[in-house]
């Protein structure tokens, strides 16, 4: 896949075009139509993916799912199911999830010889929520200790503790953000040692006020002094009808404050689109973003036409003022 995602032009316009938009600071919607997924295989089902390289090599992909569904790939192209996170139930988050062992939104990343996972229960719709943590030495099916909860929300809380993501900064501290509707995105400061809360301090780090205030899964990535929020807008979960879009902004703070490309705060409704809903891909969103060896990797979910949720993976490059554009 890394080949073919490299040669890969953006749809619709000579590379000339995609480069002079990049560089020059125009939206990517008025430059060119949005590139397809790149080619993934075999076991494609997913929503709310995030992946991590593992250190022996390859790649561990984590979904939505009973337990927490798993997948690797040693390749970046074809995704193999690698059971469940959790197969024997998650009952101490049965008062978040009604009972059920569907968990949402799971985040995993690789720190001190462990791999570290943070994800969340819920319902849809509600702000009865709590994020957890757990970790494994391999990151195996059935091998991940849960270490209980890390933030929770409730019906007045006026946020909601769901799509988690952990970021580490050059300097080692760990912060937690997360949310969706209500007041918007959030952030906690973790302590690295235990992976729970450091101290008391709820940031606020974006929010929206259309379109039913629909702002959630944020993503931390760091580079070049930068730490973009990726974020998604609008509606997800309505198979071809979602109108899931991914969004980007940035800081050089981790606390923010977040701006894009036209200088709007994020916490004023700010992003600047880069992945919508295009051809037959429905919904693109719920982004999370690694480095690999041949790029920066852009993951996400979509929809069919059928309403299926599938795995989506693009590269990112950067203009010379430093904002992405999917390829």
């Amino acid at each position: 896949m890394k080949s073919r995602l490299r040669k890969t032009l953006l749809a619709g316009v000579t590379g000339v075009v995609a480069i002079a938009a990049s560089v020059y600071g125009l939206t990517t919607a008025s430059a060119a139509t949005y590139p397809n997924p790149g080619a993934v295989t075999g076991s494609t089902a997913a929503h709310d993916p995030t992946i991590v390289k593992k250190p022996g090599g390859g790649y561990l992909m984590a979904t939505t799912g009973d337990g927490i569904t798993l997948k690797t790939s040693t390749d970046r192209t074809k995704f193999t199911d690698a059971g469940k996170a959790f197969p024997n139930g998650t009952s101490w988050a049965d008062a978040y999830t009604g009972g059920s062992a569907n968990l949402w939104a799971p985040d995993i990343s690789y720190h001190g010889g462990k791999y570290v996972m943070y994800y969340a229960a819920s319902t849809f719709g509600s702000s009865k929520s709590a994020i957890f943590m757990a970790t494994s030495t391999t990151g195996a099916a059935g091998t991940w200790t849960d270490y209980g909860k890390v933030v929770e929300s409730t019906t007045s809380s006026g946020w909601n503790a769901i799509d988690p993501n952990l970021t580490v900064t050059p300097a080692g501290d760990w912060y937690l953000s997360f949310g969706s509707f209500w007041t918007g995105l959030k952030m906690v400061k973790l302590n690295p040692s235990t992976g729970k809360r450091a101290d008391s301090t709820l940031y606020n780090i974006a929010e929206r006020f259309v379109n039913s205030k629909s702002v959630e899964a944020p993503y931390i990535f760091y580079r070049n002094g930068y730490y973009y929020l990726f974020m998604a807008f609008d509606l997800c979960c309505k198979g071809a009808s979602s109108t899931y879009r991914t969004m980007v902004a940035r800081s050089t703070s981790i606390t923010g404050p977040y701006k894009d490309r036209a200088g709007t705060l994020t916490t004023a409704g700010g992003g600047t689109e880069i992945l919508a809903s295009h051809d037959a891909i429905y919904g693109p969103g719920h982004p999370a973003v690694f480095a690999d060896t041949d790029a920066d990797v852009l993951v996400y979910h979509y929809y069919t036409a059928a309403g299926d949720a599938k795995l989506g993976l693009n590269l990112l490059s950067w203009s010379a003022t430093g904002w992405p554009t999917v390829y």
